[in-house]
């Protein structure tokens, strides 16, 4: 079968894809990978053939222009509505209805608009039979409606979209029928009319849904989905020499991101304050931090090996406690082996993350605006001495490997396809150039 991926030009976003991506080319599939232009070498990087679709845009950059007012909150971390996933006794139906329309107005509309005709325009012409995006790429189920195509998300962390949108729709179905708005439906449905097809709640959670967290990090909400084990891929990687060896004393990493200085200027926590702290304690801390930023340090102590990248599924078998900022695959890499975390979060997915990783017991958690060079020693000293945590870390690491591998996914996906994908005949009208006329895997086993 064909496979188009869509995603949003965002590391974060896309690169927790691959692995599925891969497995499906394993299996005998054709792939494409669609993304803004200036994202294709993050895509060919990885193996995989990518498709240039519209204009170049940052998508962080776009989402500071339209949403100004969308600062750091440690209490949640999203904006409205999806707040209402962290704290739903908190989101009435006026909440939900007025924060979907203003994220409507300001965050899905312009991020959409510069992919969205050249997706639908590809897969008009390539016809795939499944089409996977991440929950931001909207001109993702747009196209599947477009060409009939199967279509379902692949999260790149807890599914903040999903559950809010099921507490909106419980709640719009308890208002007079004069106020039932859904402005998330309407504008997505505008787009689907004007392709042949009608809305359906599929174009927001998808035919089906796949989360690379376990249970304990992410519980079953009301949003079906399929468990899939979360495989480490972070981009480029070569294992520098050091990393060989065991280490002599217990290695502890810390990390705020690589790519979080990207959309700001400069860390939510003082890397030289950490630093100073932890200078006299017997470890080696291995802290990621980009040139820019070392530049910036006016003391590196001896216990300290800073280095501006080192593939952190590489180093996270080596460690004995790990510090960061809750990025989705730095908290799933780290959790792969039982590495005992201390967390310390300030935006967007991070606080709830870190909320349900503090709960599942291999994890601490000091929210950014908190984490001082005392507190985060006090926090990391406790992880490194009671052994409970990595106790807690070791069963999280044991859930992780029991879910299933991408490869062992694929079979699914293939029923799912021929399950939801349009027929023939069903498909709208106007594509420049017809399907061709062959066997399909999954018609095959169907």
């Amino acid at each position: 079968m064909r496979v188009l991926i869509v995603a949003n030009p965002e590391k974060a976003h896309i690169l927790p894809m691959f692995p599925l991506a891969w497995a499906l080319r394993a299996a005998g599939h054709e792939v494409r990978v669609a993304s803004s232009p200036w994202f294709a070498g993050t895509i060919t990087q990885a193996g995989l053939t990518a498709v240039p679709v519209g204009r170049d845009y940052d998508l962080w950059e776009q989402l500071h222009r339209s949403m100004p007012g969308w600062t750091y909150r440690p209490e949640f971390g999203l904006p409205s509505p999806y707040d209402a996933a962290h704290d739903p006794a908190n989101a009435d139906w006026t909440y939900l209805r007025t924060g979907y329309e203003q994220v409507v107005r300001e965050w899905h509309k312009p991020s959409s608009f510069p992919m969205l005709a050249g997706v639908v325009d590809f897969a008009r012409r390539w016809r795939p039979d499944l089409v996977l995006w991440e929950p931001l790429a909207m001109s993702g189920p747009v196209a599947a409606v477009a060409c009939g195509a199967a279509h379902g998300r692949l999260l790149w962390s807890y599914d903040a979209f999903g559950e809010t949108r099921a507490r909106f729709l419980r709640l719009r179905d308890l208002q007079p029928e004069s106020e039932r708005s859904d402005p998330l439906g309407e504008w997505l449905g505008s787009y689907a009319r004007m392709h042949g097809g009608a809305f359906h709640e599929s174009m927001v959670t998808g035919h089906f849904t796949v989360d690379q967290l376990p249970v304990s990090l992410a519980p079953d909400g009301e949003v079906p989905r399929l468990r899939m084990r979360f495989v480490p891929y972070g981009g480029p990687a070569v294992v520098p020499k050091w990393l060989w060896d065991a280490p002599a004393r217990p290695r502890v990493a810390l990390t705020m991101g690589v790519s979080a200085t990207d959309h700001s200027d400069g860390y939510q926590v003082s890397i030289q304050d950490l630093l100073d702290a932890l200078a006299d304690l017997d470890i080696e801390l291995v802290a990621t931090v980009p040139e820019a930023e070392q530049e910036k340090l006016v003391r590196v102590p001896a216990n300290a090996r800073l280095v501006s990248y080192v593939p952190l599924h590489a180093l996270a078998p080596t460690c004995s406690a790990v510090i960061h900022h809750v990025g989705f695959g730095t908290l799933l890499t780290m959790a792969r082996h039982p590495v005992p975390q201390l967390l310390l979060p300030w935006d967007f997915d991070g606080p709830t993350l870190a909320r349900n990783a503090a709960a599942q017991g291999g994890s601490l958690v000091i929210p950014a605006d908190r984490a001082t060079g005392p507190a985060v020693r006090e926090g990391l000293l406790r992880l490194l001495d009671e052994p409970g945590f990595r106790a807690r870390a070791a069963a999280l690491s044991a859930e992780i490997d029991a879910l299933p591998s991408p490869a062992q996914l694929v079979p699914r996906l293939e029923e799912l396809t021929a399950r939801h994908r349009a027929p023939q005949a069903d498909i709208p009208s106007g594509s420049p150039q017809q399907p061709k006329q062959q066997s399909r895997t999954d018609e095959k086993r169907t």
